[in-house]
């Protein structure tokens, strides 16, 4: 997945997902939190694969990832192409109106406008574009 979107939630909580993220979501995927202050969007067939290679590992690492999974909803888009966000999902990521959809090759990320864009800031920068080329073998 690739590609910056502004949406908004609405009353409801539900947020519209761009086109181009869909199709590779799929029309059900599961929603979890994240490593930073945003929430990452899986395809049902990477969600499960997750599932697997977490029930491989040991009972101390499973319990790490417990978060993950207790946390995770599976998200359905409705007519319009909205997904329902949890409340404590929202709250977790601070998502209150302006979402920005992020893709991040095989997954999504979902952040609040304004922490995305101090993340953007930050993170591209000549040094960081270069040491990803680097680390890429490009």
């Amino acid at each position: 997945m690739e590609g910056i979107y502004e949406h908004t939630i609405d009353a409801k909580g539900r947020l519209f997902i761009p086109a181009k993220i869909r199709e590779e979501l799929g029309e059900t995927f599961y929603v979890t939190l994240s490593s930073e202050t945003c929430l990452a969007a899986y395809s049902q067939e990477k969600w499960q694969k997750m599932k697997e290679k977490v029930n491989a590992m040991n009972t101390i690492a499973q319990k790490r990832a417990r978060p993950l999974f207790a946390h995770a909803a599976k998200c359905e888009l409705d007519g319009q192409g909205r997904i329902l966000l949890p409340q404590n999902l929202r709250d977790f990521a601070g998502l209150l109106k302006d979402v920005t959809v992020v893709g991040c090759g095989e997954t999504a990320e979902f952040w609040d406008s304004a922490a995305w864009a101090k993340t953007d800031t930050q993170e591209v920068t000549p040094e960081n574009i270069k040491q990803m080329f680097m680390e890429l073998d490009f």
